[in-house]
């Protein structure tokens, strides 16, 4: 059995109508546990968002679902 185990992510988006909550069923989708969650959106329209997640899978393999995601700029760990 895999360890679950911590991270954070932090990532900027577009904000369009529904990234966030298709961000969210990705996270969902592969396992992840949000912890916490902050977001901002600064005047040119991109979402930041920093959140703290548990999960016993790869946290590389969600960084590349999430990476697919069309409205997605950056993943960062």
């Amino acid at each position: 059995m895999n360890e679950i185990a911590k991270h954070k992510l932090t990532m900027k988006a577009y904000d369009k109508l529904g990234t966030l909550e298709r961000i969210l069923r990705v996270i969902r989708h592969r396992g992840g546990h949000i912890e916490s969650l902050q977001m901002q959106l600064d005047a040119e329209q991109i979402l930041t968002l920093t959140l703290e997640l548990t999960t016993d899978r790869s946290i590389s393999a969600l960084q590349n679902q999430l990476l697919k995601l069309v409205d997605i700029i950056s993943v960062e760990l």
